[in-house]
C-alpha cells in the first residue's frame, strides 16, 4: 500500500499528517484518489493535482 504525506496544510489537515492511498480510479483522462489517515479516521478524494501539489510519496 503506497504511503503518502501532507506537505502543507490542506482542507483542515495539518503538515506531517500521513496517509494511506486507498482507491485510484481514472474517468475520461481525469484521475480520482481517495486517501484515508493512518488511524483510518479520515477519507479524502482529489484530484491528481491535489496530490501532486500537497502530498509526498514516502515509500
Amino acid at each position: 500500500m503506497k504511503r503518502y504525506k501532507l506537505r502543507k496544510n490542506f482542507k483542515g489537515l495539518k503538515k506531517g499528517t500521513q496517509f494511506y492511498l486507498i482507491a485510484e480510479s481514472e474517468f475520461i483522462g481525469v484521475k480520482d484518489f481517495v486517501l484515508r489517515t493512518i488511524d483510518m479516521s479520515i477519507r479524502i478524494s482529489i484530484n491528481e493535482e491535489e496530490l501532486r501539489k500537497y502530498f509526498i510519496l514516502l515509500n
